[in-house]
C-alpha cells in the first residue's frame, strides 16, 4: 500500500508540474495571438491578458491527454534512472501491479476534469467568445434557446436588433415565424418586423412574406406598416458564427448539456454535435487512463537497455494518434456516419485494450 501511494504521489507530482509548464507557454503563445489579433490596437494590455487567461483554460483541457502521457513518461524514467523500476519487479511487483497507482490518479484526474474542470472552461470559454465579438465588431452577437423559441442578438455600433424565431431547420440556416426588434444606440426601439421565414446569407437576412412596423413616438405603427414579399436586412451575423454560438458544445457545461441538448430538439436544430460531446467527456477518465497505459508500454524499461530516446518518441506519436483516432471519430459521430455511443467510448476503450496488449507483450512475450 506505501509503495502504491509513493508511485501515486510521484506521478500526480509530474502532472502538477508538467501542466504548469505548459500552462506557462500557452498563456505566452496566448498573449502573443492576442497582440496580433485585429482589435488589439483598440484595447489595452490588461484586456489583452484578460482574454488569454479566459481562453488559457480551454487550451490546457484540449492538451490534457499529452499532459498524461508526458507524466507517464517522466515518472517511469525518473524511476529507471534511480534504479527503482528494479527493486520494484525484484519485489515481485508485475507491471500492471506497478501501473495500479498511476492508473487509479489519471482515472480521479479524469473525473475532476469532468466534474469540476469542465464547468470552468465552459464558463471561461463563454466569456471568452463574447469579449472577443464585442472588440471586433463594437457589439454583441449572442443565441438564447429556449421553450419560447430562439432568441438571436446581434449588434452594431449604430443599434443592437433582437430576433425570436419559434423554430428553424437543422443547421439554424433558416428560421421560422420570425420577429425582429431593432433598436437604437440610445436603447430604444425604432422598429418591429414580422417575417414568415428568414435566411441567413451573403447579403444579411432574406425574409420572406414581412411585415414592418415603424416604432416611433408619435407615429401610428399600424398606419404606416408596410408588407413586403422579400426584403433583405443588413447583418452582422453569419452562418458559421450562429451556428459557433450554439454549436460550440465546450462552452456548456456537461451539467447543462443535457437540458440544452432538449431544447435544441425543441427548436428543430440537430443535437447531435452537443451529444458526441457529452458521451465523449463521460468517456474522458478511460482515454486519460488509455494514455498512461501507452506511455507506459514504451517506457517501463531500464536505461541501460538503450533506445530511450526512440521509445519515448514512440509512445509520445502512438498518443498522438490516438488522439487525433479519437477526434476523427467524432466528427464521424458528428456528421451521423456512426452512432454516438461508438463515436464516444470506441476509441477509448480500443486504446487501453492497445496499451494492454503491448504490456502484456513486452512482459510476457
Amino acid at each position: 500500500m506505501i509503495l502504491h501511494l509513493y508511485f501515486a504521489r510521484r506521478f500526480a507530482m509530474s502532472f502538477l508540474l508538467i501542466t504548469a509548464v505548459l500552462f506557462a507557454l500557452i498563456a505566452l503563445v496566448g498573449l502573443l495571438e492576442e497582440a496580433r489579433s485585429p482589435f488589439a490596437d483598440s484595447v489595452t494590455f490588461g484586456d489583452l491578458v484578460k482574454l488569454t487567461l479566459l481562453d488559457a483554460p480551454q487550451k490546457v483541457n484540449v492538451i490534457l491527454p499529452l499532459n498524461m502521457v508526458l507524466a507517464t513518461v517522466v515518472l517511469f524514467l525518473g524511476m529507471a534512472r534511480s534504479s527503482e523500476m528494479v527493486i520494484t519487479r525484484a519485489s515481485g511487483r508485475s507491471a500492471l501491479n506497478t501501473l495500479i497507482s498511476p492508473v487509479v490518479v489519471a482515472f480521479i484526474i479524469g473525473a475532476m476534469a469532468v466534474g469540476m474542470f469542465n464547468p470552468i472552461v465552459a464558463a471561461t470559454s463563454k466569456r471568452y467568445l463574447q469579449l472577443t465579438e464585442t472588440f471586433s465588431s463594437g457589439g454583441a452577437s449572442a443565441l438564447s434557446i429556449s421553450e419560447e423559441g430562439l432568441w438571436l442578438r446581434q449588434g452594431t455600433a449604430e443599434g443592437q436588433t433582437v430576433i425570436r424565431a419559434w423554430r428553424s431547420n437543422n443547421d439554424g440556416s433558416v428560421l421560422y415565424d420570425v420577429t425582429f426588434v431593432s433598436y437604437a444606440a440610445d436603447g430604444g426601439p425604432v422598429r418591429r418586423i414580422e417575417a414568415q421565414s428568414a435566411a441567413i446569407g451573403p447579403a444579411g437576412w432574406e425574409l420572406r412574406n414581412a411585415k414592418s412596423w415603424p416604432l416611433v413616438t408619435g407615429l401610428n405603427s399600424e398606419g404606416n406598416a408596410e408588407t413586403f414579399e422579400t426584403l433583405t436586412l443588413p447583418s452582422t451575423l453569419t452562418l458559421d458564427r450562429i451556428r459557433d454560438s450554439f454549436g460550440k458544445a465546450g462552452a456548456i457545461s456537461v451539467y447543462d448539456l443535457p437540458a440544452f441538448i432538449r431544447q435544441l430538439e425543441y427548436s428543430g436544430f440537430s443535437p447531435r454535435r452537443h451529444k458526441v460531446w457529452l458521451q465523449s467527456e463521460l468517456a474522458r477518465p478511460l482515454f486519460l487512463i488509455s494514455m498512461v497505459l501507452v506511455a507506459s508500454a514504451f517506457t517501463m524499461r531500464h536505461t541501460r537497455s538503450g533506445g530511450t530516446g526512440v521509445a519515448v518518441l514512440s509512445a509520445i506519436l502512438l498518443g498522438f494518434g490516438l488522439y487525433f483516432i479519437r477526434s476523427f471519430a467524432q466528427i464521424l459521430g458528428e456528421n451521423g456516419q456512426i452512432p454516438v455511443l461508438l463515436a464516444a467510448w470506441a476509441p477509448p476503450i480500443a486504446a487501453i485494450m492497445l496499451a494492454l496488449g503491448l504490456l502484456l507483450h513486452r512482459e510476457d512475450g
